[in-house]
């Protein structure tokens, strides 16, 4: 028979129990953080680096001057005297020589050709860079739960970003071209825009520890969080309309401000035909696109600036302030840019000054949704 059992006997007396843990929640497996933030900055780095040479190429016109897509071996210039000369032979043949830079010499040619070449291999580089880190991490087990998905697909869009690059060099090839298509250009900077405002964001997010965003999310600003969407989505809009200004050279004609030519639209602004051409490649139509859409971008901005001035969170609010005082000195500069008719310095600052302004109004979001803790000193 069973032993008998006082009624006074302690439950589970004799029992060894465990104390509880805290936070059970960062209790698993975190990753590397900080190791894959460090290495994102890096990649951040290289892709702003990345727009500007892009840009650059483009305003030297030497976009062109490599007219194959080797992946592989097109990382292997010429090496000698007849291998420069069978690569200059094919760039004759295209119509931008034939039209617009016959009778180059082989010295010239050099100059556009590095130019391209060097964008290529950067894009080069920047795919080995991601591939050695994600690899890297991957194979250590110090990716966080979660992220293998984002990571990965960074190095998509990077590789998607190589083929829409030879697709926008391919259409200058053709016959009439003497520059690539303008919504092609547009692709092209677009994505990159995507995969730099997606490395910024989860840089952000890898800032802090996973419990801290949780709890920062409780105090998030819905109304502000939206707002600073809308507000990117505005400024993604812009951009876009820069590629193709940038495409068709439109910054360089109508160099009167606010007018155009002496008028509110420009003249004769849909002559092409059929009439979705106009959209693209009448350079007074897509100059007053981009001029509308940077007006409607800065009232926007400065709105939504001041009403997050009533944010109890100096970060959000000092946040939001910064990206208003950016986006009045890039629409400044932008009305220089179109009243000095484009000069290639003052168009490379003007994109890279948005991409300063694209990096902080997705900053801005980001603290609105995850605003971090301060002292109650520190509210408004």
């Amino acid at each position: 028979m069973a032993e008998k059992r006082s009624i006074f006997e302690e439950v589970g007396e004799g029992a060894k129990t465990e104390a509880a843990k805290p936070g059970v929640i960062d209790s698993g497996r975190t990753g590397a953080r900080g190791a894959i933030r460090a290495w994102l900055i890096a990649l951040f780095a290289l892709v702003v680096v990345m727009i500007a040479v892009g840009g650059l190429t483009r305003l030297t016109d030497s976009g062109l001057s490599i007219t194959e897509w080797a992946p592989v071996t097109g990382a292997v210039p010429p090496l000698n005297a007849e291998e420069w000369e069978a690569e200059f032979e094919l760039y004759r043949q295209i119509p931008e020589y034939q039209e617009q830079n016959r009778g180059m010499s082989l010295a010239e040619f050099k100059v556009i050709y590095w130019w391209e070449w060097g964008h290529r291999q950067l894009g080069r580089f920047i795919g080995l860079v991601w591939a050695a880190g994600f690899v890297g991490f991957l194979v250590a087990r110090k990716i966080p739960p979660g992220w293998t998905g984002k990571l990965l697909l960074l190095g998509a869009l990077g590789g998607l970003q190589g083929a829409i690059g030879w697709w926008m060099v391919a259409s200058g090839l053709e016959e009439g071209m003497l520059d690539v298509a303008s919504y092609r250009l547009a692709t092209h900077l677009g994505l990159a825009f995507v995969i730099l405002g997606l490395i910024a964001w989860f840089t952000f997010q890898l800032s802090r520890p996973q419990l801290a965003l949780i709890q920062a999310r409780r105090e998030r600003d819905v109304g502000l969080f939206r707002l600073g969407a809308v507000l990117a989505a505005l400024a993604f809009i812009q951009i876009l309309l820069g590629a193709l200004v940038a495409g068709i050279d439109a910054g360089r004609n109508y160099t009167d401000w606010p007018l155009m030519a002496g008028g509110f639209l420009p003249p004769q602004p849909f002559d092409l035909e059929p009439l979705w051409r106009n959209f693209f490649e009448d350079d007074g139509l897509v100059q007053f696109m981009h001029r509308m859409s940077g007006y409607l971008l800065f009232v926007v901005g400065i709105g939504i600036w001041w009403v997050a001035r009533r944010s109890p969170f100096t970060a959000v609010r000092g946040a939001f302030g910064v990206m208003a005082a950016v986006m009045v000195l890039q629409m400044l500069i932008g009305i220089m840019t179109v009243m000095y008719s484009a000069p290639w310095h003052l168009a490379i600052v003007h994109q890279l000054m948005a991409v300063a302004l694209w990096v902080l109004i997705l900053r801005a979001r980001f603290l609105a949704g995850y605003p971090p803790a301060q002292s109650v000193r520190g509210a408004a």
